[in-house]
């Protein structure tokens, strides 16, 4: 992708915040019907989610109208072009429908599957996570912030996030509870916020399982244009969501990767 490109979708990012939070925020802490989507656990949708998309669909064509759509609500439209926009309307349904400022819109844009470019934006808060080309900003009240990981931060020394330990199969939470028994703060439930925080240099690892490929495709520009490293629990790139590690430095990442495998039989 040409730097052109690059600044007119970084662009076009901030537009789209926009669209999904004219849907969703006047319906944040209101009585809304809550729809079970099934499957192991309890996983809400509401119409916010399904509006929003709907709205973002809707001013992504109209812009691009040969892009591509994965989408968690309405699934794929294909297009012919190599790009593809990857959306979560409200990430942390649970967090929205419980009054918690700790969901957000999730908005990547990939080139041949690969996610170049990714925002977060939490409107509640006012904050925009926005991350590709070669750097990672935080847009606030007109103020635009430069992103960047802590680093020079052992595993004894580190914090590590998840969003639930529900997420997780047996092997996978004893997996998880060995990298957290050696990190100093182990927190849970504050959804995509935590990858962004971990952007802005608050904390130092995220792992997460079963995730679908619209919960990370949007992170992984902001992390690792700040600096961080984003892979499976195996290091490998991510492509289609499922296991995830996202950590501050390479160093961290290693020291985490090797006591995740440690064990774990798939």
């Amino acid at each position: 992708m040409d730097s052109q490109s690059v600044q007119e979708f970084q662009d076009f990012m901030p537009e789209l915040a926009r669209v999904a939070a004219e849907v969703v925020l006047p319906r944040f802490r209101q009585a809304l019907p809550v729809t079970d989507k099934g499957g192991l656990r309890f996983d809400p949708v509401t119409e916010a989610d399904r509006d929003a998309e709907r709205a973002l669909r809707a001013a992504i064509l109209q812009r691009y109208p040969d892009h591509s759509i994965l989408g968690e609500e309405f699934g794929e439209h294909l297009g012919a072009s190599p790009y593809r926009w990857v959306i979560d309307p409200i990430d942390g349904t649970r967090a929205f429908i419980s009054g918690a400022p700790t969901w957000g819109t999730l908005i990547a844009l990939c080139e041949h599957n690969v996610p170049v470019l990714g925002m977060m934006s939490q409107p509640f808060v006012g904050e925009i996570f926005l991350g590709g080309g070669e750097a990672a900003w935080l847009l606030r009240a007109g103020t635009r912030s430069r992103l960047q990981v802590r680093t020079g931060v052992a595993l004894a020394q580190a914090s590590v996030f998840a969003t639930t330990p529900e997420m997780f199969s047996a092997t996978e939470l004893a997996a998880f509870e060995r990298v957290s028994q050696a990190a100093r703060l182990t927190r849970f439930g504050i959804d995509c916020y935590a990858y962004c925080l971990l952007a802005a240099g608050h904390i130092d690892l995220v792992i997460e399982a079963g995730l679908g490929f619209y919960d990370i495709a949007p992170l992984m520009p902001i992390v690792e244009a700040a600096g961080g490293v984003v892979t499976d629990w195996r290091g490998a790139p991510v492509r289609g969501g499922g296991r995830v590690i996202a950590a501050a430095s390479p160093a961290l990442h290693a020291q985490a990767l090797a006591l995740l495998n440690a064990g774990l039989d798939d």
